[in-house]
């Protein structure tokens, strides 16, 4: 079971922190089958040719599988308490209402209808340049990347990266494994980062480090839609 205080103390720390176990076994190598059927999604990418490093994602269409959406419901629920605190720290407006469904009315009333859950795929060579999960003006400020396979058996390589960029000084990088089944909570923007004057914001970047070996797939669970 996740201590959500403690998620959120090293979310302060580090700025990202694992979470789970989120999706067994069973229910990890089905969502990982799903890459396949594209009557599932609305789009696809290829990474290498938009100069986003190499690989492929894919975003998924509503209905959403119901493992999935069952988990972005109760991760919107967790996260909200911490996206709101954080927004307090920096003293910036906290829109997000109470469920994720009204989050997600108000994303659909500003123009983000969207969805953005994402299915990736790496192979051997492939890689996740550094970058932001940004579709529009609304924005929460926490996502959630679940692991499929199993780091170091199925894969090596592609270790989670989050590269942080902190005032007046250099930017502080952290890598993280990602466990089958379990997830990875992490910054979608920046985060409060307490300096002399009071709360700042530290811009954080995130992507992926290259794949040595095997397949590595993840599920990425972005709680904000795109325009």
């Amino acid at each position: 079971m996740t201590d959500w205080n403690a998620v959120a103390r090293e979310l302060d720390d580090v700025g990202c922190a694992p979470i789970g176990p989120l999706l067994d076994d069973d229910e990890c190598r089905e969502i990982a089958a799903l890459f396949d059927r594209e009557d599932l999604f609305r789009s696809t990418v290829d990474m290498a040719r938009h100069r986003f490093g190499s690989g492929h994602y894919k975003y998924f269409k509503r209905p959403f599988p119901a493992p999935m959406q069952e988990q972005r419901r109760i991760l919107y629920r967790m996260l909200l308490p911490i996206a709101r605190e954080w927004a307090e720290r920096l003293r910036r407006p906290a829109p997000w209402p109470d469920t994720l469904e009204e989050w997600t009315d108000m994303c659909h009333a500003a123009g983000q209808r969207k969805p953005t859950a994402i299915l990736l795929r790496y192979e051997r060579g492939d890689w996740n340049a550094l970058h932001r999960d940004l579709y529009g003006e609304l924005v929460f400020p926490l996502q959630v990347v679940i692991g499929l396979d199993d780091y170091g058996t199925d894969y090596t390589g592609g270790e989670f990266l989050l590269v942080e960029q902190r005032p007046r000084a250099q930017s502080r990088g952290t890598t993280t494994p990602l466990r089958r089944g379990h997830g990875l909570v992490f910054t979608t923007r920046d985060r409060p980062l307490r300096s002399a004057r009071g709360w700042t914001a530290a811009p954080v970047r995130h992507g992926v480090s290259t794949v040595r070996s095997g397949v590595r797939r993840a599920l990425g669970l972005v709680l904000h839609d795109a325009e």
